[in-house]
């Protein structure tokens, strides 16, 4: 049986030795009865089925409540994405990013409150795949090829041996287990090709394994590798939210007019700047009505390469003694292109015309305008990055005697996710003519260029920006684990851990506004502003876009209505960066993103476990108590001046898990303990930065308190046939602190922050106006209130062995989770006076990266030559962030995605497979505003296809 102190660090021995011992029996197939040395009959099964019911046995044994994925076989991992492969189980959710699962949420807690372990020893990867880096707790999936993996056990219960910061799960990622395997030599092979219908593209997808133990089972050693190239692409439309502002007139009537000496207003219009507002009909209700910030339709494309290595070593000289050595390496990398055509209605209203429009009564938002003096942008991003994650570590288990035993358990690693190159280059028309939107389709809106779009003669380059940064996460980690038998059914476990995590991110810009002032110099340094970051006397943006800085862009199929501007120029990369000696201009640094945290932890625990029965009724027990010392040192900018801040907090952490056996099919769990997670990186920096876009400024705090939470569990588990099981389950979680948003809105001058921490080409670092004046929405973290959370899991996964005939090979996993939360958040609402300010005010909602509901569903056949599957996987509507511009919350609405998979044993060593992932081409759709709904972003990714042969050894 395997223990859930085993399954800590080790859970791939017990995993694939039982996946193992199904493959031997000799000629066994699947759900075929085989006679045993006792005369008895045994249902052996193999492929995807032991896989299930490896994993079903490993939560059955558990005291704690687990789950678990086990691969079918080696190098080869059940999915093509291990988030992917983590939405099957009850209660957990995935976050995709750039068309892949990135990262997890665990009954109804996001990614920054998992720790993942890898093989036994806590880390962090992160990578800068999707719209935006990581930047804090959360483990990013994407970095690793899956093939490298042989099991994922999830610990959904806290236990006193079980590390601590958690306040959703641990997750245990194991590589290879040499001494689980068979004697000699084995080998395996996969190649594929990876096909993406959007993208037109065909890569390459290649995994082996090669491994090797003795007779004796006494030494073992295995290599594995992956490798995998993937161009894809994802279309669609983005808004960057909605907001407020005056326009300079509307249908007509001018809303600025020129003031007098006393500041009154006159009747002579003030056009494009300048001025004071005067109330009308048309002017107040365009500016309390919330319109598309940045309206746009664009491209973005996706070229990642993976390369992924394992190593493991596996000595066991006795039956009292194994020693490993693990080690892992991982190279992730990403070209991530967009190219946009967009109005950049944010912040340039004042010269904008509406012409006309029309304003839905219910969400209140300018749902179709035409405008003119247009600020036209074609905006060419590219980002360069790259994560290399590395790990080393290694354990030795050793009995001594017959009651004592402990392990000794060590490593170290890194993931280090550098931006080389995060350029931006922007073509810009600020006064074209006729540019018509309509949001009636929230979906799929029409936006449609009056100006030629495709002419160069119409813009200018305006401006160009490159910002690299790296993120580096660093863990040492050393723990020693002992366990004594006091006598039957009774044990002691204790054991001390010592771990220090470094995070550290550095960020540069090269950010500019070009100011040509009239002539062409490129040499380095002159084509900036005034040395004020303002426009000076007879000065003008820009230099003219000529054929040779431009390349044509023609946007593909995304869903948009007749009538689109489907073809527009864009900056050619090359020819501009080249033009402005962009990578020759000097660093800035970054001061809101160069940062750094340490924790260094001590700590211990002390548990007891017992197994009896009580009146005859079999019960499993453990309860303990973990003690853990945190040693934190932030580090930030705080006015262009580094600034450190030391403080310690220790945490006391009980748990108790109680397993009880009504029958031998039946298992009732409860759970309890003190949780905990330490605070978001971000939100530690002593540092300030500030949004000179969005009129921003946030503020760290390196006093916040972690977040900790009482957790309850409660689960029911019906055993009702082989390789079957229906579950329920209900948890809670109270969360007695819960860091939260602390704003007012006031000047950015009031701030005492230097202009240098904005971004140079951003409005408020080139308009001291914009800064003075009390419209900026300041913010810094403090500790809050709390928290509740509810949540219900239901599962269920059977064989249909019922069924006559070939229609036994079916059979299929459905699970459901309910959950729900509530949090007060101090948010900004809608401005009620045109220019005003924004509302300050409480509401009450889920917590962040929270669905509702979620369903996951899996139809397979499997065979002893074919198998089949088909997932369908559903996650509802949740908020992933407070909201801004006076939207209030903003999140991603439900989303529905299947995928599936064919294999056929063509011989006995070798398999032909053909999988789909995404196979409805969903879209994903961001909303802002909760109660709006407003668009926020609506793209798609394509259906990626996956043929190709195994070959095994």
């Amino acid at each position: 049986m395997l223990s859930a102190a085993s399954a800590l660090a080790f859970a791939t021995t017990g995993l694939q030795a039982q996946v193992t011992d199904a493959e031997e029996t000799a000629e066994a197939q699947p759900g075929v009865a085989v006679e045993t040395d006792a005369g008895e009959e045994a249902i052996v099964v193999t492929g995807f089925r032991a896989s299930l019911n490896a994993a079903l046995n490993v939560k059955r044994d558990s005291v704690s409540s687990v789950d678990a994925i086990v691969a079918e076989d080696i190098a080869q991992f059940p999915d093509q994405n291990l988030a992917e492969s983590l939405q099957r189980i009850p209660g957990i959710s995935i976050q995709r990013d750039g068309g892949e699962g990135r990262a997890i949420t665990v009954r109804g807690l996001g990614a920054q409150f998992t720790r993942v372990r890898l093989n036994g020893l806590e880390t962090v990867a992160t990578s800068t795949d999707g719209a935006s880096a990581n930047r804090d707790r959360a483990f990013d999936f994407n970095v690793f090829a899956s093939e490298l993996f042989t099991s994922i056990v999830v610990h959904k219960t806290a236990e006193a041996s079980l590390d601590e910061g958690s306040l959703g799960a641990v997750v245990d990622l194991n590589t290879g287990n040499p001494l689980g395997g068979r004697a000699g030599l084995t080998a395996a092979l996969n190649v594929q090709g990876s096909y993406n219908d959007l993208s037109d593209n065909v890569g390459p997808r290649i995994a082996g394994l090669i491994g090797w133990r003795n007779d004796a089972g006494t030494f073992g050693a295995s290599v594995s590798a992956a490798y995998s190239k993937t161009d894809t692409l994802e279309l669609g439309n983005n808004t960057v939210r909605w907001a407020q502002a005056r326009f300079d007139s509307v249908a007509g009537q001018p809303c600025f007019f020129v003031a007098d000496a006393e500041g009154n207003p006159t009747d002579v219009p003030s056009p494009n700047s300048g001025g004071v507002y005067v109330s009308s009909p048309q002017c107040d209700e365009a500016a309390l009505a919330f319109h598309p910030r940045i309206p746009r339709y664009g491209e973005v494309g996706h070229d990642r390469e993976r390369l992924g290595m394992t190593a493991s070593i596996q000595f066991a000289p006795t039956d009292r003694t194994n020693i490993s050595i693990d080690g892992l390496y991982s190279r992730f990398r990403e070209d991530r292109s967009e190219k946009w055509g967009e109005v950049l209605f944010r912040s340039n209203e004042r010269s904008i015309d509406i012409v006309d429009y029309e304003i839905d009564p219910e969400t209140n938002d300018m749902v179709s305008a035409t405008v003119d003096d247009a600020w036209v942008r074609m905006e060419h991003y590219l980002r360069s990055s790259e994560t290399e994650f590395w790990q080393i570590g290694g354990s030795w288990d050793q009995d001594v005697g017959e009651k004592f035993r402990f392990t000794l358990l060590g490593g170290l690693s890194e993931s280090d996710a550098t931006i080389s190159r995060e350029t931006t280059m922007i073509f810009d028309d600020r006064d074209a003519q006729g540019y018509r939107y309509d949001y009636t389709d929230r979906g799929f809106p029409l936006l449609a260029f009056g100006t030629d779009p495709t002419d160069p003669a119409n813009f200018q380059l305006a401006e160009i920006r490159d910002r690299p940064s790296s993120v580096v996460n660093k863990f040492r980690t050393a723990q020693l684990r002992t366990e004594w038998d006091v006598v039957e059914g009774f044990q002691i476990k204790t054991g001390a851990v010592w771990r220090r995590f470094d995070f550290d991110i550095e960020a540069f810009t090269r950010d500019t506004a070009v100011c040509g002032n009239g002539g062409p110099d490129r040499v380095l340094g002159t084509i900036t502003c005034s040395p004020s970051g303002t426009f000076g006397p007879g000065a003008v943006y820009g230099f003219p876009v000529t054929p040779d800085l431009a390349e044509r862009f023609e946007m593909g199929d995304a869903g948009q209505p007749s009538g689109n501007s489907n073809s527009w120029i864009i900056p050619n990369l090359d020819a501009t960066t080249d033009f402005t000696n962009l990578y020759e201009r000097p660093l800035g640094i970054d001061a809101g993103n160069t940062r750094s945290v340490r924790e260094e932890v001590t700590g211990g625990y002390l548990q007891f476990d017992a197994r009896g029965d009580i009146g005859g009724l079999e019960y499993a027990l453990n309860m303990g108590m973990r003690y853990a010392h945190t040693e934190q040192t932030s580090t930030g900018l705080n006015a262009g001046v580094p600034v450190t801040i030391d403080r310690s907090y220790s945490d006391w952490l009980p748990a108790a898990n109680l397993a009880l056996y009504p029958t031998s099919n039946l298992i009732i769990r409860a759970a309890i303990s003190e949780v905990m997670t330490r605070p978001t990186l971000g939100n530690l920096t002593p540092g300030g930065s500030a949004d000179g876009f969005n009129l921003r400024v946030s503020f760290g705090n390196p006093q916040l308190e972690p977040f900790r939470a009482t957790a309850y569990d409660l689960a029911a588990e019906w055993y009702f046939a082989p390789e079957s099981i229906f579950s329920v389950a209900l948890f809670r979680k109270e969360i007695s602190s819960f860091p939260v948003s602390v704003t007012r809105t006031d000047s950015f001058n009031s701030t005492g922050l230097p202009v240098s921490v904005l971004v140079p080409s951003s409005p408020a670092a080139l308009d001291p106006a914009l800064r003075a004046a009390p419209i900026w929405q300041i913010s810094t973290i403090g500790n809050g209130e709390g928290a509740t959370l509810n949540g219900l899991e239901l599962s269920l996964q059977a064989p249909f062995r019922f069924l006559p005939g070939f229609l036994s090979n079916f059979g299929g996993l459905v699970n459901a989770t309910f959950v729900d939360s509530d949090a007060d958040y101090r948010v900004s609402g809608p401005a009620i006076i045109p220019g005003g300010g924004l509302q300050a005010e409480t509401r009450t909602s889920t917590l962040f990266g929270l669905s509702k509901r979620a369903f996951n569903g899996t139809l397979y056949y499997d065979d002893d030559r074919f198998s089949a599957r088909v997932s369908v996987s559903y996650r509802s509507r949740f908020i992933d962030a407070s909201g801004g511009t006076g939207n209030i919350f903003e999140g991603y609405n439900s989303t529905i995605n299947v995928d599936a998979a064919l294999r056929y044993q063509l011989t006995d060593n070798i398999e032909l497979s053909l999988e789909g992932i995404n196979l409805t081409d969903e879209y994903r759709d961001r909303f802002v505003d909760i109660d709006a709904n407003r668009a926020y972003e609506n793209n798609h990714f394509g259906r990626t296809i996956l043929f190709g042969a195994r070959f095994t050894l």
